[in-house]
């Protein structure tokens, strides 16, 4: 009886934590209030260059990401309600877990758990609703120049995202940024993994446009704009960026 018990009251806390996921994935594209994006920041690389850059970033630095969504909001009629509201969390110590790399289903949703328990454990945010959360993993690109792959998880609206320690690389964070944030509302990538080449039409920003190449913008869950059948280049800043027609139904814009 008392193992009965038990059993039937962790069924009853997964049912409410299930259920709480659900809301507040739901609240966080119902677009009625501005919705809070709380950006921490993580030295990825311990080294100094890293370390050294977090330091100079202010809330400024994270202002484009408001701009975009209220632009992109405006060009769908939802210009005076669809706000995000960027809030600066500070440096955080902890690394948060790294995703599986080709790992199996159970292994990605074991990591998805550990991410949200370190997300719980590791950053507060302030205010009730729902909330996403962006943890921002900054390289030295003097070390790395090629960086793994971020992630945006739609449970529990958290992003996991690797950027570059460079002032002339800001830009181009903010798109990734941008990216992973929105696939926190449940955005889905419009890209092919295997070429990295956007997918057409979803992929492009003007898919009726004639002729079709070059395209002048990227389609923001693309990361890419079409300039020829095998070439695709990356946008130099959310300014050459814009947010496609299945992307906009993916976040309750049309």
């Amino acid at each position: 009886m008392f193992k009965a018990i038990r059993i039937f009251i962790l069924l009853l806390i997964l049912a409410a934590v299930a259920l709480g996921t659900w809301r507040a994935q739901a609240r966080s594209v119902e677009w009625k209030y501005a919705l809070p994006v709380n950006v921490y920041l993580i030295n990825g690389d311990a080294s100094e260059a890293s370390a050294e850059y977090l330091k100079g970033l202010t809330l400024a630095d994270f202002k484009p990401l408001e701009a975009f969504m209220q632009e992109e909001a405006a060009r769908y009629g939802h210009a005076s309600r669809a706000s995000v509201e960027v809030r600066l969390g500070g440096i955080l110590a902890s690394q948060p877990p790294e995703p599986p790399r080709n790992g199996s289903a159970l292994a990605v949703i074991i990591w998805s758990l550990k991410m949200r328990w370190w997300s719980y454990r590791n950053a507060d945010s302030k205010g009730p609703g729902s909330q996403v959360k962006l943890f921002l993993l900054y390289f030295d690109p003097a070390r790395t120049n090629r960086l793994a792959h971020s992630t945006g998880l739609q449970k529990g609206l958290i992003g996991r995202v690797n950027v570059f320690a460079s002032h002339d690389m800001a830009s181009q964070n903010n798109v990734v940024i941008a990216h992973e944030f929105l696939h926190t509302l449940g955005a889905t990538d419009k890209y092919d993994p295997a070429s990295n080449l956007p997918v057409y039409p979803e992929g492009y920003a003007v898919p009726e446009q004639v002729p079709l190449l070059p395209q002048r913008f990227a389609e923001i869950m693309a990361g890419r704009t079409p300039v020829s059948e095998n070439k695709a280049e990356i946008p130099a800043g959310l300014h050459e960026s814009v947010i496609g027609e299945k992307t906009a139904m993916e976040i309750n814009w049309r």
